[in-house]
């Protein structure tokens, strides 16, 4: 049994690597092979090439590396023709993998895609697509599967596979008893794992630090860096916004758990903050142009994940408004939330200040995110899509290729 892997982000990298291990649990002698990440290879998955040092963002970095993706779209037709797969695996980056999906398809390979892009989200016409193209559609989150459902998807909740890393990791605990001894509260700025996050969110983040310390002197700010190549770009900006920010790389489980509360760039950091009950607040900024297109395709009141989980329902009010703390739809939200185009570092600070000098305000938000954590954060995704895989190539499951 031969498995094609086709992942483009990080986070996906990291889950890939779980599913497989989970997979291998089970087969010992299945083969994987695919476009993937270093997490994905340690874990046995032969790769073709390190799709994750593509994870690029908006429509302009796409096209400078355009020629990159279609050369490897076409390397993933041609072995599909020449090694024919038994099943193709897709995790996140769906503008390319529709592609992938598009290819395996025409070849009656059967389809799964593990961790659902975010359609109803984001232009939800493109569900079109996941129906066409992908056999298996297996959710992350528990609203997912009756809205995949609902529009012809055979769609099957299985879990956030983000649980399970965080679940099964371990702190470095001498370095959280280091980070305690300065006995000060601590804000952990997460300013996302790709280029382009850091450079639009993380002077935010530092003019806001600036704001807190104003009102709160004693405390003390880190930024937890994604991966080594990133850390001059972040003292570059440290520096130029003269700031006393303490920077550290790959780290950020520790930077989390120490936190009194977090600034973060949206993502799925979010759920890494839940799992902590730590009081946060999330920034995603962005040009003014594409501030007005998300305006006009997003299809939810809210970015964060978190806050979505905590929806009655998620679809009810589709305003793409700015979080406001004083309007009644708000008053279910854990993390207060920016998607903007311009500076929000004073709303940003405030919050901070906030949670840094009212205590019982702080446990407040604890307590809430404990409750909340109690319901959703569970382990157990990968197993679970591993093994509704099995059943796929046992041929048990309902629903094969075309």
């Amino acid at each position: 049994m031969r498995v094609f892997f086709s992942v483009g982000e990080p986070s996906g990298d990291l889950h890939g690597g779980n599913l497989i291990s989970a997979l291998r649990e089970r087969n010992a002698d299945w083969q994987f092979v695919g476009y993937g990440g270093p997490r994905m290879a340690a874990a046995g998955c032969q790769l073709h090439a390190e799709l994750t040092q593509l994870a690029f963002m908006g429509v302009f970095r796409v096209l400078v590396h355009l020629r990159e993706f279609l050369k490897l779209i076409a390397r993933a037709d041609a072995y599909f023709d020449r090694q024919r797969p038994d099943l193709v695996v897709l995790i996140d980056f769906p503008g390319f993998n529709w592609w992938v999906a598009r290819k395996a398809k025409a070849r009656g390979i059967p389809v799964v895609y593990y961790g659902t892009p975010q359609l109803w989200a984001w232009a939800s016409w493109r569900v079109r697509k996941m129906r066409s193209f992908v056999d298996h559609v297996l959710c992350k989150l528990p609203f997912e599967e009756a809205w995949f459902r609902k529009r012809g998807c055979h769609a099957t909740f299985v879990g956030h596979p983000y649980f399970d890393e965080l679940t099964s990791r371990r702190l470095d605990e001498s370095f959280v008893a280091r980070l305690n001894d300065a006995g000060a509260p601590m804000v952990t700025i997460l300013p996302g794992s790709r280029d382009q996050e850091i450079k639009n969110n993380l002077p935010t983040f530092l003019r806001a630090a600036g704001r807190i310390r104003q009102q709160v002197p004693n405390a003390r700010f880190a930024v937890a860096v994604y991966k080594a190549s990133q850390r001059d770009m972040v003292e570059h900006c440290v520096r130029r916004a003269e700031s006393d920010v303490e920077v550290y790389v790959d780290c950020t489980a520790e930077l989390i758990h120490t936190a009194t509360c977090c600034m973060a760039c949206s993502g799925s950091v979010s759920l890494e903050l839940l799992f902590h009950a730590k009081p946060s607040v999330i920034l995603y900024r962005i040009s003014r142009p594409w501030y007005f297109v998300q305006w006009m395709l997003r299809k939810v009141r809210y970015i964060t994940l978190v806050n979505l989980l905590t929806a009655d329902d998620p679809f009810a009010d589709r305003s793409a408004g700015i979080y406001a703390p004083d309007d009644p739809r708000d008053q279910h939200v854990l993390m207060p939330e920016y998607l903007t185009c311009s500076d929000r570092s004073a709303e940003l600070a405030r919050h901070m200040v906030e949670w840094l000098t009212d205590e019982k305000s702080r446990s407040r938000v604890q307590g809430q995110l404990m409750d909340l954590k109690a319901r959703v954060a569970h382990g157990g995704a990968s197993q679970r899509g591993a093994a509704y895989i099995s059943e796929i190539a046992d041929g048990r499951s309902t629903v094969h290729a075309a």
